[in-house]
């Protein structure tokens, strides 16, 4: 579900804070028996971490890049005749991988065990990627990964290396997956094989008649899935009191985009180890592109699935209850993974792993009638890459328990617990919700909408006041770009969250503010340790007027200070401690210029990315390019870049450096002349700022360029030294 917000930014209001002065893995600082996350069989290896000939990109923040949608924000470039080689965790015999390639290309991975070349090739593509969803406010083009997989037909050893080589299409890597893939499973006792109904295993022929046949003769027993392709043309329904079950999820794969598709179903109806792999290249909400859509009864399970390409994995509506989804990979869906759409009772989601959803990973929303007694638990989930990991809107009982989200992107925050309805009729928040044991890292983004940032974990009165008693605990966040919590009423109308309690929470290295409050309500804070606070304790500027009230109790170390100006968002690293002096001030903050021509937008000069770039509009001299720093800022040296490739022959331009406090009145700073940029020594120059420059806005002021009729520049960056 998308993330439509319409909330102004907040301005100055009253102030009330009764707060005294007092590989991925991610091990929670907390006491809860269980650890977040699922347990998986397989071990992620991050390629900026691993042996490259290629470019390490990231980290960014910045949305619609492909640094920010990567795990970790990081991956590595690789051009034809470059390679990034993993040193394998684990004993294994299959991989999975992470990648992009350029929008409308296709190509191949050449891949090497111990320097040895296999025959088998990696096929990468952009068919499933570049999703543009133009209906949704703030939505740039996203959606920019894929995966693929491969069977390696060998076993590696931990320690044995496993390299992937560009061929003729540049490829991001962004992370790998080592997997020991067990034998095909064999087929049960009595069960009844979709082959023997005519299901073609090459994929060539039609086996959708083969699979109603199978499920028809198999009431109450199995229908077999044996290790081959299925290609279904259109989807099952009246699925009941079956199980379909596969050789395993590597073997077993039924090639369609629309698997089960029914509005109701008496239940018992089991789904297990194979995988269902779609052709969903674009994101019709309209269409019900789903491994499930709709309902699979009550008593039903899904379990040891591989769900990939699709919309949607379960839009589920209906009667579910008590269902258990555990121990799936649901990948690369262009809006949600899992979404329980209203009248589920008793529905346990536990144990699986999500990655590169369009959307909201995993959300209840509690449409005609409250989903009740329903939890999230230990599940794995990393680059939504536009909404939420977990979201919970509506709801009476709901837990979200021991989870692990990573890297959420522009309209989403890791955790969200919500009154937004969308639509009616529809069932706020009620009862008891419990979100304990999760762990949140590099989590939360600048929503476009709303022009400032979400939190990591963000409680949001969206369209009601929040009266549910919402327990927060056990939480870890761990290198949030901008804040840990967030307390909003997301519709700008400023209902309250109250009844809120966080108690027990590690808070390591935030950007900005350990709790950001912008909407009126109480909550009790208990045993939240943070370090590493970028700007502030806490932001507290309700919108749009009321109190936010923060209550002591006690046990509250490293967050006591307050933002002062409701006037201006706190950015990252814009308070104490002090920025590193070799951090770029200017990297991921709002651009602005006098004109630009196509994608060579202004914020191409701030996004980490020194191949691409900004261009002016041409022939029109002067032109201006500015950024916003965030706050006034001492800096002493700006780097100028244009992109390295040899392509971009040896050029001057003149520009000056100009500088303001309030964005509107600019005085100049180092008086105009000639920057000489040769690709032979890095097409980048360095201007030294005066002493006493300080300075919130940094503009140049470009006259002239030798080497085309425009300004251009692919990297802006400031320093403090």
């Amino acid at each position: 579900m998308s993330r439509t917000v319409r909330r102004m930014p907040g301005a100055a209001a009253a102030v009330a804070v009764a707060l005294s002065a007092g590989m991925l893995s991610v091990t929670p600082a907390h006491s809860a028996a269980t650890a977040a996350g699922a347990t998986l069989p397989f071990t992620s290896v991050e390629a900026e971490g691993a042996t490259t000939t290629g470019t390490k990109i990231g980290p960014d923040y910045t949305q619609g890049t492909l640094a920010s949608e990567a795990s970790g924000r990081q991956a590595v470039r690789l051009s034809a005749g470059q390679r990034v080689e993993f040193t394998v965790p684990r004993a294994a015999n299959a991989v999975n991988v992470a990648y992009s390639v350029p929008d409308g290309q296709s190509g191949s991975l050449d891949v090497y065990v111990n320097g040895t070349k296999l025959s088998k090739t990696l096929a990468v593509t952009s068919k499933y990627s570049y999703v543009d969803t133009s209906w949704i406010a703030g939505a740039k083009t996203h959606h920019l990964f894929d995966n693929a997989r491969l069977l390696l037909g060998q076993n590696v050893q931990a320690g044995d290396k496993v390299a992937f080589q560009a061929t003729s299409t540049q490829v991001t890597v962004d992370v790998a997956d080592f997997e020991q893939v067990a034998a095909a499973a064999a087929k049960p006792a009595g069960a009844v094989s979709v082959t023997d109904k005519g299901a073609d295993p090459t994929g060539q022929g039609d086996s959708t008649q083969a699979f109603r046949s199978a499920i028809s003769a198999a009431q109450g027993g199995v229908v077999w899935i044996p290790p081959g392709d299925y290609r279904i043309t259109s989807s099952l329904n009246g699925v009941q009191n079956v199980t379909l079950q596969g050789a395993g999820s590597w073997y077993s794969v039924v090639r369609t985009s629309r698997f089960i598709d029914q509005t109701s179903s008496s239940g018992s109806v089991h789904l297990k180890d194979f995988a269902v792999i779609g052709e969903v290249t674009e994101r019709v909400d309209s269409n019900p592109d789903n491994f499930v859509n709709g309902s699979l009864g009550p008593n039903s399970t899904v379990s040891g699935m591989w769900i990939q390409h699709l919309k949607v994995g379960l839009w589920l509506t209906g009667n579910n209850d008590n269902l258990v989804v555990e121990n799936n990979r649901i990948l690369d869906t262009t809006a949600d993974g899992l979404n329980l759409n209203g009248n589920a009772h008793g529905v346990r989601v536990r144990n699986n792993f999500l990655r590169n959803q369009g959307d909201d990973s995993l959300a209840m929303w509690s449409l005609n009638s409250p989903d009740t007694n329903s939890s999230f638990e230990n599940n794995t989930i990393s680059q939504p890459n536009l909404a939420n990991g977990i979201a919970i809107y509506g709801g009476t009982d709901i837990g979200v328990k021991n989870n692990l989200v990573s890297d959420t992107n522009a309209l989403g925050s890791g955790i969200a617990i919500s009154n937004q309805k969308f639509m009616d009729p529809f069932s706020p928040l009620a009862g008891t919700i419990t979100v304990d044991g999760n762990t949140v890292v590099r989590a939360g983004a600048v929503n476009p909408n709303w022009n400032h940032p979400m939190g990591a974990l963000r409680v949001d009165s969206y369209d009601s006041a929040i009266n549910a008693t919402v327990n927060i605990t056990n939480t870890t966040v761990t290198d949030s770009p901008y804040s840990a919590f967030e307390f909003v009423s997301g519709g700008g109308h400023g209902y309250a969250t109250s009844n809120v309690n966080v108690n027990g929470a590690t808070v390591d290295k935030v950007g900005t503010v350990v709790v950001q409050a912008e909407t009126q309500g109480m909550v009790k804070f208990s045993n939240v340790r943070a370090t590493g606070v970028g700007a502030a304790g806490v932001y507290n500027c309700p919108y749009p007027s009321g109190t936010f009230t923060l209550t002591n109790g006690g046990g509250n170390t490293g967050w006591d200070s307050t933002w002062s100006n409701c006037s201006a968002w706190p950015q990252p690293g814009s308070g104490n401690p002090a920025p590193d002096p070799s951090t770029n001030l200017a990297k991921g903050h709002s651009a602005t210029a006098s004109g630009s021509v196509d994608a060579y937008t202004p914020g191409k000069a701030v996004d980490g990315d020194v191949n691409t770039y900004w261009e002016s509009s041409n022939n029109a001299f002067p032109q201006t390019w500015t950024v916003d720093l965030g706050s006034a800022r001492a800096a002493r040296r700006v780097v100028l870049k244009l992109p390295p490739a040899a392509a971009w022959q040896a050029r001057t331009q003149t520009l000056s450096v100009l500088g303001s406090t309030d964005g509107s009145a600019y005085s100049t700073v180092v008086a105009s002349q000639g920057y000489r940029f040769d690709p032979a020594t890095g097409n980048s120059v360095t201007v030294n700022l005066p002493s006493g420059t300080n300075v919130r806005y940094l503009r140049l002021n470009v006259t002239a360029n030798t080497g085309w009729p425009a300004a251009q520049l692919s990297e802006v960056e400031a320093y403090l030294s």
